[in-house]
């Protein structure tokens, strides 16, 4: 249970709830003692009656009377003790599964792009699922019935000795084996336990990318292919629950073997005791009730050990993940107000997943409120500036540094809060379009959220919607075209008017037309903003106050509009060919 320690500093947050529910739990198996002590009595006494040596039957009946009285008290305290015993711990581990949530979750928002570059989606939704609820089972019903369980062996086994000696240790003498059965049967059940939860992951992951990429499979006609794919996978799933599911139907039939063997035990022998005058006749149904009374507590016992394989094999899982420290660390709690002066100082940059040089002894400096644009061809390094600027990767060699300081000394925070970004591959979420708009800036007011859409030129096609503002989007924001989708994730970024904009190609989807309003209106927008533009296009970059032009991940050209085009370079056959396309069209 190594990996399961990691939860206990969880478990200390709710001691009390949970030291109640044991003191609850002690109680309530204490009284049900109540039942076969009396039941036993009220045998004795019949028994007595019917041999004929009751002188008083009227007492008989009093004492019949308050027998039957004490056992219904103790009987319904002892379930109200028992619902106050849920109430307690299974409440808690609903919260435990809620606080364990949360850490997964803020654990994979704190994780780097790399990360996510390296692990599939539908596992990763599998572990904060699937695997907490694993570990659920684990921190509430498995806690609830071991505490039953052994407050049940701590008080009735001694109450057997005590009433019986010899026929109690007759009667127990197929616990221990069953333990030992428990014991090997388990340690293959936590074997196929990680075996199913991999098999989901993968389950969940093909089942997520089919539904994200149900357009590209209607096009390209693929759906019998990953029908195929899905129903071999589905099967592999089925084969390894079947495989679980083997073992586990083991235990069940093991323990009533077991606890029949023990009640043949408990009427073979207590018969004979009674025959030679040992125990009275009272002691054969009060052992029974005891016996019976364990039969739940032993079987629970491989229930709970499955359970805790189960939520092993799923809390390590979950590890995994956890024990990742991020690429990307917050160094400093000080904070500053960002201008947004950048400086590149002959960085490099690997990408460790595909081992790509991106960048190579890059410098360029772009002062605060200034607009630079970024043109080469693909894969010159282009996005990874913007990568950089915003952290979401860090160098090894050379230096970024942002108004004098270098960037790890800036909070991270405040870094991220000071950047609008707008992706390359517009994503929105399965939201309405105001609040897709307003994730920029949360208490953004509705004038807000359309003026920012009217500055990305998007406001005249929201508002032909049926819902307007209220439409809410398919997955990815499927509902709108390219362009819209562009000049939406445009105007979330600029409604938080931040101090640096980052645009990656982000107009490639509009006309140029559109492009010039959007443009115009940016730089009406952007006269304090440190605005980087990467582009395709001539027309995104040539009012730039300054233009850089990669190559291989190295600034091949550096300059203004026009001093470029007069330099002849492939900046200048970039825009002669561009201009030649406007006028064809």
């Amino acid at each position: 249970m190594k990996e399961l320690l990691k939860l206990n500093k969880l478990f200390s947050r709710y001691k009390w709830q949970l030291l109640g529910g044991i003191l609850v739990t002690i109680a309530a198996r204490i009284l049900s003692l109540v039942l076969p002590k009396y039941v036993g009595k009220i045998i004795n006494l019949l028994n007595d009656y019917d041999q004929g040596r009751v002188e008083n039957t009227d007492a008989m009946k009093d004492d019949l009377i308050n027998y039957i009285l004490i056992i219904l008290g103790a009987t319904l305290l002892a379930a109200v003790l028992t619902f106050i015993m849920r109430q307690l711990i299974i409440v808690v581990s609903r919260h435990l599964e809620y606080d364990l949530k949360n850490i997964v979750y803020q654990q994979y928002q704190r994780l780097s792009l790399g990360f996510y570059k390296q692990n599939r989606t539908g596992d990763l939704m599998n572990r904060i699922s699937e695997d907490v609820s694993k570990v659920r089972m684990y921190m509430g019903p498995a806690i609830m019935y071991s505490i039953n369980m052994l407050t049940l062996f701590a008080v009735v086994i001694p109450a057997m000795i005590d009433t019986a000696p010899t026929l109690a240790i007759y009667t127990i003498i197929p616990l221990p084996i069953l333990s030992v059965a428990i014991y090997v049967i388990s340690r293959e059940i936590h074997k196929r336990s990680t075996l199913v939860q991999q098999y989901l992951s993968n389950l969940n992951t093909i089942s997520q990318e089919s539904f994200s990429g149900i357009s590209v499979i209607k096009a390209y006609n693929l759906a019998p292919q990953m029908t195929a794919q899905f129903t071999e996978v589905a099967n592999d799933s089925k084969d390894k629950n079947i495989d679980l599911a083997r073992v586990q139907a083991l235990f069940f039939p093991l323990m009533v073997l077991l606890i029949g063997l023990s009640n043949i035990m408990v009427i073979y022998l207590g018969g004979k005791q009674v025959i030679d005058g040992i125990i009275e006749v009272g002691t054969i149904p009060e052992f029974l009730i005891y016996v019976n009374m364990l039969t739940w507590p032993v079987a629970v016992v491989g229930w709970v050990t499955n359970m805790i394989q189960q939520a092993e094999a799923s809390q390590k899982r979950i590890n995994e993940f956890l024990d990742i420290e991020p690429d990307i660390r917050n160094h400093t709690e000080q904070h500053h107000e960002l201008q947004g002066h950048i400086v590149f100082d002959k960085v490099n940059f690997v990408y460790d997943d595909t081992n790509i040089h991106a960048l190579k002894d890059l410098s360029f400096e772009i002062e605060a409120g200034k607009t630079l644009a970024i043109l080469g061809k693909t894969g010159s390094g282009k996005s990874t500036i913007l990568e950089l600027i915003g952290r979401l990767y860090d160098i090894e060699q050379g230096s970024i540094s942002i108004d004098g300081r270098e960037i790890h000394q800036w909070n991270l925070d405040d870094l991220r809060q000071a950047i609008g970004y707008v992706p390359q591959d517009a994503f929105l979420f399965s939201d309405t379009i105001g609040n897709n708009i307003a994730f920029g800036k949360k208490d953004a007011s509705q004038n807000e959220i359309e003026q920012a859409a009217k500055n990305a030129v998007v406001h005249k096609n929201i508002v032909k919607f049926t819902k307007g503002y209220e439409t809410v989007l398919g997955e990815r924001g499927i509902t709108l075209s390219g362009g819209q989708k562009q000049r939406v994730s445009i105007a979330r970024a600029i409604i938080k008017t931040p101090k640096i904009l980052l645009f990656d190609d982000c107009l490639s989807a509009v006309d140029t037309e559109t492009e010039e309003k959007i443009l115009n209106n940016l730089k009406k927008l952007t006269k304090d903003t440190t605005t980087i533009i990467v582009s395709h296009r001539v027309s995104s970059a040539k009012n730039a106050d300054k233009i850089i032009v990669l190559d291989d991940g190295k600034i091949v050209e550096e300059g203004n509009h026009t001093s470029l085009v007069d330099a002849g370079g492939y900046y200048a056959e970039l825009f002669t060919n561009q201009m030649l396309e406007q006028q064809g069209s």
